[in-house]
């Protein structure tokens, strides 16, 4: 008897959920990002989440979002997309998917398109009407890459650990 399984979650389930809990890792206290990288044929390539780079302390480092600029946290965070491509040691991420938390910023999008990722899968857009996000978008749009919302199950799914 052939008996099929509905109970296993599908890849986009199963790649936003890897870059959702690699943002978890993030010690920032305000925004959590997580990014993950596949391959054409669903292997998980690379995983980012938004922080300080290598050597420098998030007890150092300002967490803040306001006030002087060498004070606040933007001069020094690596986004958890940016992370991911760095991270990757493979060589070519040509053809690649990210899945990512949050739609990526402009700077992210330069750095997404130069890596040869094909295709984004987001989770949040809420910052879609930003200059970052309109310009990220602009330029996606041009280079060719493909993006568009992750369409949530309704599944909940959840792990002690």
């Amino acid at each position: 008897m052939n008996v099929k399984r509905t109970d296993y979650i599908s890849w986009d389930e199963y790649f936003m959920g890897v870059a959702v809990m690699s943002g978890m890792r993030s010690k920032d206290p305000n925004t959590q990002v997580g990014a993950c990288i596949v391959s054409e044929d669903n292997k998980i390539l690379s995983m980012g989440y938004n922080g300080f780079p290598a050597g420098c302390s998030d007890d150092d480092f300002p967490w803040n979002r306001d006030g002087d600029p060498l004070e606040n946290k933007y001069f020094y965070t690596v986004h958890s997309e940016l992370n991911a491509i760095l991270n990757y040691r493979g060589g070519s991420l040509e053809g690649s998917k990210l899945y990512v938390s949050l739609f990526p910023c402009n700077e992210c999008a330069k750095a997404i398109i130069q890596a040869g990722i094909q295709e984004i899968i987001y989770d949040s857009d809420k910052y879609a009407n930003t200059p970052s996000v309109v310009a990220s978008k602009r330029m996606l749009d041009a280079s060719g890459v493909k993006y568009h919302k992750y369409e949530r199950s309704g599944r909940k799914i959840s792990m002690d650990l």
